[in-house]
């Protein structure tokens, strides 16, 4: 019997396991969100902003690992969804991305609404389909989902003419069979044997965990060769969670804004094991001066990532996974290395590093400051919660003072950096997590972006807490003009920013505030306990920043720090 094209695509979805999409409707695709309408086995969470709806699939697909699902119409629909698509892109995030589109024959006529969704995406996805023909739906959509979470995951687009989706075929749910995309999932064997002896001889060596850790699922196999080894370990910011941030072998975060300790062992280190990281400007600061005494062993499944910005010893393509199974059965059948003696130097002098230069920030009594907040939601939450967080001041002070222990419990814009991505993906993993604490952590800037998506946690009855680090700046840019433009503060000012107590309350939401610090606590409590989506308004101290910093272009260990100008003893709050 034959159905319509948007019959067949429906069924693909449901073939695929998808339970869930976030969208927004419009004309050409409307027969399609007319079979959603009475559907009892997928849910769709209609966003406010297309924008919102691929963070929110981005934060869904983050915290299960399952592709995120988007569903939008022609024209803006699409267009909107671009900065979304980009972020997943630049992050490595699995997503399946549909737009509607005008009639096959009107493609190209400028017709009302039409826009080259394919052109446009090309850029900024891993494949991109046009349909043409219904009978290629139910391919399309498979060959989409395999594309999306296999290999280096990434979205995928498919833009569906309005004509393609009411035309009728017989479904036939297909074989894969992609002849040109075969990712490459085992390591050599002989490098990775290599690799291991490089280990062996090494006696200051550093491992640098990126997010295709997370990706792989290689938490587990990550943390034996770290112990087997005696390795101390430094994460980058999307590699955060993948190795326990309580782990004493924990260096935190390198680069710009990373520890003073993890900075100094990367240029201090005979060999660097990077692994399912891509060595980006914010971790190594000027290339030429960074890691100058390392040989370096790079593991990555994506073999444009390898050598791309630094000069590697040892590549090895492979999933991670894989590749750190066989490295920790070579070192421990083969080289059965005793460790200890062999690290114990270079353990020593990182805790003396550690000792010289703790992550800090100066305690107050009066005023509220940024790191105290975030440091009270991990002592209260006690790391079980899944934390978002927007872009700036307010997601560094979460990599920097939050400890992630577990991974997928961290949803941030690494690469492409968007502001407005925390809400919407705290959205998306409240409802693949319901029962889950799902925290995110704002500036009041960055909040604005996306702030429309409170109808959208308050109609799904979403317990999603929003924490605002409220200084009414741009905060990191204004941390950079204070410190290089001589505090000519242009355009970063938020002279006028909403009372987000009455509007979380004009949404039907809790609203809460804090201006002491001795309120933090209660009110943190109080909205944790509460069932619904609670905006938290914390007023912190205007000119916090972010410290350690190292300058754009400056090598990695040439940081600034916090000046504290009286009784550092009494002023300067470690963090333990």
């Amino acid at each position: 019997m034959k159905i319509s094209g948007a019959e067949i695509f429906v069924e693909s979805l449901k073939r695929e396991g998808v339970k869930h999409i976030f969208g927004y409707p419009g004309g050409v695709i409307l027969n399609i969100f007319d079979l959603l309408y009475d559907d009892k086995d997928i849910q769709l969470i209609l966003t406010r902003h297309e924008q919102g709806a691929v963070h929110a699939a981005d934060g869904y697909a983050r915290s299960t690992g399952r592709p995120g699902v988007v569903l939008v119409t022609s024209g803006p629909g699409a267009t909107n969804t671009i900065t979304g698509i980009a972020t997943a892109s630049m992050d490595s995030i699995p997503l399946v991305v549909f737009s509607g589109q005008v009639p096959t024959m009107l493609i190209g006529n400028d017709a009302f609404q039409e826009a080259d969704i394919v052109g446009i995406s090309r850029p900024c996805t891993k494949y991109n389909f046009l349909a043409k023909d219904v009978k290629d739906i139910a391919k399309i959509v498979r060959e989409s989902f395999h594309i999306a979470s296999t290999g280096r995951p990434g979205p995928v687009l498919i833009d569906l003419p309005k004509d393609v989706t009411s035309a009728k075929a017989e479904f036939i749910w297909p074989e894969i069979k992609i002849r040109s995309y075969n990712p490459t999932y085992e390591g050599n064997r002989w490098m990775i044997s290599q690799a291991a002896h490089l280990i062996a001889k090494s006696r200051k060596a550093l491992i640098i965990a990126g997010g295709g850790v997370v990706l792989s699922g290689a938490a587990r196999e990550l943390k034996e060769l770290a112990e087997i080894t005696e390795l101390p370990v430094t994460m980058t910011l999307m590699g955060l969670g993948s190795f326990p941030g309580s782990n004493k072998l924990s260096l935190g975060m390198p680069g710009m804004h990373g520890t003073y300790y993890a900075n100094k062992a990367i240029q201090d280190s005979d060999l660097l094991i990077a692994i399912g990281m891509r060595f980006d400007d914010r971790v190594t600061g000027k290339l030429d001066a960074f890691a100058p005494n390392a040989k370096i062993i790079h593991i990555d499944i994506d073999p444009t990532s390898i050598k791309k910005n630094v000069r590697v010893d040892i590549p090895i393509v492979g999933d991670v996974k894989r590749v750190l199974t066989v490295l920790n059965r070579i070192l421990k059948e083969e080289i059965k290395e005793q460790w200890g003696e062999v690290r114990k130097a270079w353990l020593r002098q990182i805790e003396i590093w550690k000792q010289e230069r703790p992550m800090t920030y100066t305690y107050s009594d009066e005023v509220i400051k940024p790191q105290f907040v975030v440091e009270k939601i991990y002592e209260l939450t006690k790391g079980d919660a899944i934390i978002s967080t927007e872009v700036g001041q307010n997601q560094m002070w979460a990599a920097q003072f939050y400890k992630f222990d577990k991974p997928r419990m961290w949803l941030t814009s690494g690469g492409l950096g968007t502001m407005g991505y925390g809400f919407p993906a705290a959205i998306g993993a409240q409802i693949s997590h319901p029962n889950k604490l799902v925290i995110d952590i704002a500036g009041d800037g960055s909040i604005q972006m996306n702030i429309q998506e409170l109808a959208t946690a308050v109609i799904n009855k979403l317990p999603v807490k929003v924490a605002i680090l409220n200084n009414r700046y741009l905060g990191m840019v204004r941390q950079w003009q204070e410190l290089f433009f001589g505090e000519r503060y242009s355009h970063t000012h938020l002279e006028v920013v909403p009372d987000f107590v009455k509007l979380a309350e004009a949404y039907g939401a809790i609203g809460l505030r804090a201006t002491k610090p001795s309120e933090v606590e209660p009110v943190l409590k109080e909205a944790f306990k509460i069932k619904k989506t609670v905006f938290m308004d914390f007023v912190v101290h205007w000119k916090e920043k972010v410290f350690p910093m190292v300058p754009a272009g400056a090598p990695i260990d040439q940081m600034l720090f916090e000046e504290v100008k009286e009784k550092p003893e009494k002023k300067l709050k470690a963090v333990k």
